[in-house]
């Protein structure tokens, strides 16, 4: 494609060349140069909490979420309905049936507080994990926090055949002659979404995958973030190996890490297993290197003002005197009595060069970044001090004991169990084993098996930490939570080092293929509460989020153990709170009149931060303003009252956020003018506004 519009532009005639140039646009749109896969499957989402009403999308609860009707007429418990296509009238009972949403469609979310956990009642963070779809989810958090999310972490289905995921409500399993294509169209819709909550600036998506897709989520990846940069990264999670028949086993997966702005891993203090011990980079103590130029560009030709000699005292090592380049044509320099004349000849005797200049020598000796080794038996060799090494000096990394004959730094090594550093691109860590430190301390938890393939605590904590270790408010998003391994890896890590990072996780609430027969047999539909506690955001997320932050199993016994690494014990939990939501929607009409404020709040507390404990308002008569001081916002609910709210939001100058309700823009534009420095947002206007525009994506 790149080549035809190069040709495109060598035609003389700019109208010819105009319209050509639009009809290849066009045709790109329509057909993609790289993946190709089909983008229009209809994906749909059963909403349980929505009720069915005159004029609704509904499908059978126990049918294709994508077959559905439009509800014509309600009689008590009776519902006529009209086939989408056929527009065959069928009648159905009312607790067959429930609402579906189109993705496309606008919709009005909504969250419901289901569940909190305190165990810091003096901290201003919370977590949140909320129930829902995650597409819908997404659309919300791109209201909440467009552009100012720093790190995703997904581990989205893997797509095996395995039955392991949803497409419609139906699993999708090895039969499916189309399983990939769902994938990709499921996976680009919800990575287009995550694109807009990402910090531009500085920010990176982490998504794990194993070899059933890692290609094409690679493509996906680069086709979607042009702009970025992207690695992958291979890691071990099983040592065990699973044999698989015909094969060789399975013991790794993959990690791409999409790096956006000026996103990049941290040098963070690792075990040493992260690094070899063998390699120049990273010994765990300070690295000299030869001043001798190795490798290319080495012989004096290349430089030839790198050609000078340099006298050392035969007695102790002392560099005196550093002398000029010399000329092409001279090849010895001249002697000093008593002093070793040192020039850069390479092993096979041909002539080399210094890296640095005679300039750049001596302010290096002045520095303390030159020492020489040998003797004058052996013969000498001098050794810079990089400048990047040099930093680490000056930044406290390694400290100075002393100096040496040559004014060069001594410092003290570091721990050589440890290192400071950047990994390469295997990981062979042991406390990535998914079986150890995923599934039993699961099991250390819960009584019995709840979720399969859970992923290490610290093969998350790690990924994450490379990313967030010098961000400590960041904000993390998951929106394939599953078990909910993130937000405890965020926990663990701020425990580390006190830091005060923000996690959001979205799950479903599906039950597992043999959960629903076995509900099915026993008369329960989804949206039953059988049904419903069973799924995973109620059976595993949640209870391992209140589990962990408290320190004790689903029985109330204290956890067994201790973190890897730091060796905080299990059972004193974490100093963190969490508050579960449930996403649900709302009548555009009734949010226009001021009819669901109420229904609102927990959107607008997540909005200004979900600083503090989630509000709740408890009767239904609407006060004329909130203001909420322990959660650093305020809400003005009758504009009349505009005057009365100024002055007490004038009490309160920590207060970040504010939300006006009014329909008038003019007003609005008035009544924020001397808040500078604070969030402000027009209600209803900005809410409905958003959720209308993003109509059809």
């Amino acid at each position: 494609m790149a080549l035809l519009q190069d040709l495109i532009q060598q035609i003389d005639d700019p109208a010819l060349r105009e319209r050509i140039l639009q009809e290849t646009d066009r045709l790109a749109k329509q057909k993609k140069f790289g993946l190709v896969f089909e983008e229009h499957l209809p994906e749909c989402t059963p909403l349980y909490d929505v009720p069915v009403r005159v004029g609704s999308k509904v499908a059978l609860k126990t049918g294709a979420v994508s077959d559905f009707y439009t509800v014509i007429q309600i009689d008590d418990d009776d519902v006529l309905c009209d086939h989408r296509e056929t527009h065959e009238h069928v009648n159905f009972k009312l607790n067959e049936l429930v609402v579906v949403a189109e993705f496309g469609e606008a919709i009005y979310p909504t969250l419901r507080q289901l569940d909190f956990v305190e165990n810091a009642p003096d901290s201003d963070l919370w977590h949140t994990l909320i129930e829902a779809d995650n597409y819908h989810a997404l659309q919300l958090l791109e209201y909440l926090y467009a552009g100012k999310v720093d790190c995703i972490y997904i581990d989205p289905p893997y797509n095996t055949g395995a039955k392991d995921w949803k497409y419609n409500n139906d699993y999708v399993d090895s039969s499916d002659n189309y399983r990939h294509s769902k994938w990709l169209s499921m996976m680009e819709k919800r990575l287009k979404l995550a694109k807009k909550l990402l910090n531009p600036e500085d920010s990176v998506l982490i998504v794990t995958i194993d070899e059933k897709e890692y290609l094409h989520l690679g493509c996906l990846l680069e086709e979607l973030f042009p702009g970025a940069r992207m690695q992958m990264v291979s890691t071990m999670i099983n040592p065990a190996n699973v044999a698989r028949a015909g094969e060789f086993g399975r013991s790794g997966e993959y990690i791409f890490f999409v790096l956006f702005g000026n996103a990049s891993p941290s040098r963070v203090i690792l075990d040493r297993e992260w690094v070899s011990s063998k390699g120049r980079t990273h010994t765990g103590n300070i690295r000299w290197d030869l001043l001798k130029r190795s490798g290319t560009g080495a012989t004096r030709k290349d430089s030839p003002g790198g050609f000078y000699p340099i006298y050392i005292s035969p007695e102790n090592g002392k560099i005196v005197k550093i002398g000029n380049p010399l000329p092409d044509t001279i090849s010895e320099a001249p002697q000093i009595d008593n002093l070793f004349c040192l020039l850069p000849i390479r092993k096979d005797g041909s002539e080399g060069r210094w890296q640095w200049s005679t300039t750049t020598l001596a302010n290096g000796l002045a520095e303390g970044r030159v020492k020489v080794g040998g003797d004058k038996k052996r013969g000498f060799t001098v050794y810079r001090l990089a400048r990047a090494e040099y930093e680490k000096v000056k930044k406290g990394e390694f400290e100075i004991s002393g100096r040496g004959i040559n004014n060069e730094i001594i410092v003290d090594d570091i721990k050589t169990d440890q290192v400071m550093a950047v990994p390469g691109d295997i990981w062979k860590i042991a406390s990535h084993d998914s079986t150890q430190y995923g599934s039993r301390l699961l099991g250390n938890i819960f009584a019995n098996k709840r979720f399969t393939f859970p992923k290490s605590l610290y093969a998350v904590h790690d990924a994450i930490r490379f990313f967030v270790a010098n961000k400590p408010d960041a904000l993390i998003v998951d929106f394939f939570a599953g078990s909910g391994t993130t937000l405890h890896a965020v926990n663990l890590l701020n425990a580390e080092d006190g830091g005060n990072r923000r996690c959001i996780m979205v799950t479903n609430n599906e039950v597992s293929v043999e959960e629903s027969k076995t509900l099915t047999k026993q008369g329960y539909q989804p949206g039953d509460s059988e049904w419903e506690n069973l799924g995973i955001a109620h059976y595993v997320t949640w209870p391992r989020t209140v589990c962990s932050i408290e320190g004790h199993d689903v029985n109330g016994n204290p956890l067994k153990g201790s973190y890897v690494g730091s060796e905080l014990p299990m059972a004193e939990g974490f100093k963190s709170n969490a508050v579960f939501l449930k996403l649900g929607f709302l009548d555009k009409t009734s949010v226009a009149l001021g009819r669901q404020f109420k229904e609102l709040m927990p959107v607008l507390w997540m909005k200004g931060g979900a600083i503090g404990r989630c509000p709740i308002l408890e009767t239904e008569e609407l006060p004329d303003m909130l203001i909420l001081a322990d959660n650093k916002m305020a809400v003005l609910i009758d504009e009349v009252y505009y005057p009365e709210f100024d002055a007490e939001l004038a009490k309160h100058p920590d207060i970040k956020t504010v939300f006006i309700v009014t329909d008038s823009e003019s007003a609005y534009r008035e009544m924020i003018r001397n808040y500078n420095g604070k969030d402000c947002y027009q209600l209803y206007r900005d809410y409905l506004d958003n959720f209308r525009i993003n109509t059809g994506r």
